[in-house]
């Protein structure tokens, strides 16, 4: 097959898609991976996967998949999507020194900035797989406006299914914190804003494309009293909970030193453990840590290149897995992942399991898992996404393993986490086509390609 999809008839919501003859990995319950299959997309919902239907109406959608690999779309659970405008920066740093680096450019933001920001990096995701993303935006300089409304423009306008969080800060360099000044809020502030927030936009319906997570931003830069109160107001409106935890030695000595005890047991005494909550990294847990969080069904977002990138230890994800924790996978800030490419992480989280403990620490298949369904499970949407199944969301993307860089690989799965990264043949988030033949649709990505470019350079100019 070529790069461009064959299809005839409109491509939209109310059409009726039928996608013939993918190999299909299914991620269902039985694991289930179909050769020459057919999958028919009914509005924003799958509605069959097997045999090609006898009768279609006339205005069907008909894609040819033949040499193409058909999964669920990719579920980004950590992301900065701020700091796509500040790639490349204190890129030899420790992580506790590329934040206080990093800390006063960040300071500069503002709605223009970080709508652009998104537009950048959300099309970067779209563009290799990923069809739901979370985003954890903690920066909140007194005059930069709006900037979670700005974020959630970007991604109505790319088209992805969005989990923002509305994240915090409340402990400055002044009072033993690393941000500065202007970038913290005071507890009243923040309650304020993160309730407003979920009044606002958060839709906790069945196929919603928005919904809002509480997110103070890790233990070294929020006060006990925020971690606290935000945990009670998150389960008072019914919202999810995300916070960094256990990404380094560092904070394990922040930790031991100001709470006498480790970021995991500090975080369950305010509240902070349960299936409403995720956490970024969790790289530093012990077993016995390990234990509770599979107990509690406590998520964690793995983000193995954003780890390598800030010479962080190797999670310990086939613990995880085997324990029964709900684990999905992160892109992470921009700023510390460069590429921000979801099937990376897939391919990187294989790898660092290996290194860590050998040839069969994680499959590709187990890697594919957290890519979709872990990822699901871990955002509380398993029910609706993250698996090709009759009644669950069509959010799907078409891999083209025809080019020279994969034909002739004996496994697609292994195509796609070990190989290059396949060009999208298309994708699909709730029905509505998203990229077609490498190509998004929702945007002029040159476009926004020079706008990044601008935002880049005014926000290091403002910095000084």
């Amino acid at each position: 097959m070529s790069s461009s999809v064959s299809s005839s008839g409109a491509d939209s919501t109310s059409a009726l898609t039928v996608i013939d003859n993918a190999f299909v990995v299914t991620v269902d319950q039985q694991r289930r991976e179909l050769s020459n299959t057919t999958v028919v997309i009914d509005g924003t919902r799958i509605v069959s996967v097997g045999a090609a239907p006898a009768d279609l109406p006339a205005g069907a959608v008909r894609v040819d998949g033949t040499g193409c690999v058909l999964t669920p779309g990719l579920i980004n659970t950590h992301h900065h999507l701020y700091q796509w405008i500040t790639r490349g920066l204190a890129a030899d740093h420790t992580l506790f020194q590329w934040l206080t680096t990093l800390y006063p450019i960040w300071a500069g933001i503002d709605e223009t900035a970080v709508r652009t920001a998104a537009l950048g990096g959300l099309a970067q995701l779209a563009l290799s797989g990923c069809t739901t993303t979370t985003d954890h935006h903690y920066v909140f300089p007194a005059e930069g406006g709006d900037l979670l409304g700005a974020e959630i423009d970007a991604a109505a306008t790319i088209g992805l299914r969005f989990h923002p969080t509305r994240g915090s800060m409340d402990l400055s360099e002044k009072d033993g914190g690393l941000p500065p000044d202007s970038v913290v809020q005071s507890i009243d502030e923040i309650l304020a804003a993160s309730s407003d927030a979920v009044s606002r936009w958060h839709d906790p319906a069945d196929d919603s494309m928005l919904r809002i997570a509480l997110a103070p931003c890790s233990p070294f830069s929020v006060t006990t009293d925020l971690l606290r109160e935000s945990a009670t107001l998150a389960r008072d409106l019914d919202v999810r909970m995300h916070t960094h935890l256990a990404e380094s030695l560092d904070e394990n000595t922040y930790c031991d030193e100001h709470f006498g005890c480790t970021p995991l047991q500090y975080m369950e005494s305010v509240g902070w453990v349960g299936d409403d909550v995720w956490f970024a990294h969790g790289i530093e847990f012990d077993d016995d840590e390990i234990g509770r969080l599979a107990a509690t069904s406590t998520g964690v977002a793995h983000c193995p290149t954003s780890n390598a990138r800030l010479g962080n230890r190797i999670c310990r994800t086939r613990d995880l897995v085997d324990a029964g924790v709900p684990v999905g996978l992160g892109v992470d800030g921009a700023a510390s992942n460069e590429s921000c490419r979801l099937l990376e992480e897939a391919h990187q989280a294989v790898l660092m399991a290996r290194a860590r403990g050998g040839p069969t620490a994680l499959t590709t298949r187990t890697a594919i898992e957290l890519a979709t369904i872990g990822g699901a499970r871990v955002l509380g949407r398993a029910a609706d996404t993250g698996s090709i199944e009759p009644g669950k969301l069509a959010d799907l993307v078409l891999w083209d393993l025809t080019s020279v860089a994969h034909s002739g690989i004996d496994d697609p799965v292994a195509a796609l986490v070990l190989g290059a990264i396949p060009p999208i043949a298309a994708s699909w988030v709730n029905g509505r086509r998203v990229v077609d033949a490498g190509t998004l649709l929702t945007v002029d990505t040159e476009r926004v390609a020079a706008d990044v470019a601008r935002e880049h350079r005014r926000l290091i100019e403002k910095a000084g």
